[in-house]
């Protein structure tokens, strides 16, 4: 099978990274669980000239992968590593050294504000934040050499306008460097749009069933070495059978996008119309703040979104959480359950206001009506504590 530059997205998640000529006709590229790998001879073993050389430089398992994910992100190079927030911290190391200031957005996921905040300055790089929504311009320095983007960002899902935060972040020769778990390259092309450095938790939709973590970072032409050197540098790499498992998700990926968006759709419409309920935050939504943008550079949304319940006491709240039957209450979102966190939003520079508690909800794939019975007698709890 070859895989043409013209394929729509939807294809190139089922065809790319297949390598089933090299696997006697096997569909799905074998798991690959390999240290050393051993040479003919000297000469092969000395002119570095064998495709495979060691399993932490690379596999069959972790090449199929790769290939796949950098031809859906339209990118130069792709490395695997073990989480997403390994993801983002290695592609913020890729780029920093000491005295460099790293310019983040303040709607981060809050493991990346830790490391930036704890890690990197422990390494002479300063980190500030600027509102997501704002003009970058006035919040870089001359050592600005990475802006950190997230869109929509955590929790909260403020729409960054990428194509012009990185058009003045390149004019300032800065980086860019976008988480895009929540879009997946097929809903969003960061790497087209501007950004030098794609990053994905693959741990969520492109696994898809809550049960693997890694990483990915994609590099444009220009980032790609740079990115190839320090992943190489650092040790990192990712186990064959998680390889095997992201391939698995990866092959599924568009349907289930379609469907988890369609859901959370339908509850973030039930959801609005709720008197306990005093807004929904979700980008699709064509009255959300964000929307507008949405629409002009996104081709899909996925299962999440967040609500903004009207105050309520501890004990309400708590009969709210306690006793979903469809809804698990556990971190992490992208698989094919659903899932209700409470959400502690913590900003630096843009501070979120919310009188009541936030909740962010993963829509799953269980049935729509299912779950909007599910959180019907959540609510007919909550209001009996109230």
């Amino acid at each position: 099978m070859t895989d043409r530059d013209d394929d729509k997205p939807d294809t190139k998640a089922v065809s790319a990274g297949r390598m089933s000529k090299a696997h006697f006709g096997m569909v799905n590229t074998p798991v690959y669980r390999a240290s050393t790998v051993l040479f003919p001879d000297l000469h092969t073993m000395e002119s570095h000239t064998q495709e495979y050389h060691y399993g932490r430089r690379g596999t069959p398992s972790s090449r199929s992968l790769e290939e796949a994910l950098c031809a859906l992100e339209g990118g130069a190079r792709t490395v695997l590593v073990p989480s997403g927030l390994n993801a983002c911290a290695t592609a913020i190391l890729a780029v920093m050294g000491a005295g460099d200031h790293l310019l983040m957005v303040d709607s981060v996921y809050e493991p990346t504000r830790i490391f930036c905040d704890r890690e990197l300055s422990r390494f002479g790089v300063e980190t500030t934040y600027y509102p997501p929504t704002a003009d970058i311009g006035p919040y870089l320095k001359s050592n600005t050499k990475a802006v950190f983007c997230e869109s929509p960002g955590s929790l909260t899902f403020e729409v960054q306008d990428i194509p012009a935060l990185a058009q003045k972040a390149h004019a300032a020769g800065a980086s860019v460097l976008m988480d895009n778990t929540w879009a997946t390259p097929l809903l969003f092309a960061a790497i087209a749009h501007g950004v030098d450095l794609s990053i994905q938790a693959v741990t969520k939709y492109i696994g898809g069933h809550a049960d693997l973590m890694m990483g990915a970072i994609t590099a444009n032409e220009s980032h790609a070495k740079r990115l190839e050197q320090f992943h190489g540098t650092s040790g990192l790499f990712s186990s064959g059978d998680d390889m095997f498992l992201a391939l698995r998700g990866l092959r599924t990926l568009p349907v289930r996008l379609r469907r988890h968006a369609e859901t959370a759709m339908r509850l973030s419409l039930w959801l609005k119309e709720r008197p306990e309920v005093t807004r929904v935050l979700n980008p699709a939504l064509p009255d959300d703040p964000g929307h507008a943008l949405w629409k002009r550079d996104f081709k899909g949304a996925n299962g999440l979104l967040s609500f903004e319940l009207k105050p309520v006491s501890k004990t309400a709240l708590a009969a709210f959480m306690d006793g979903f039957s469809h809804f698990g209450l556990g971190w992490s979102w992208g698989g094919f359950e659903s899932l209700i966190v409470p959400s502690h939003i913590k900003r630096t520079v843009t501070p979120f206001r919310a009188e009541g508690q936030v909740l962010r909800i993963q829509a799953g794939l269980e049935d729509a009506g299912d779950l909007i019975a599910d959180l019907e007698i959540a609510f007919e709890r909550l209001e009996q504590k109230k």
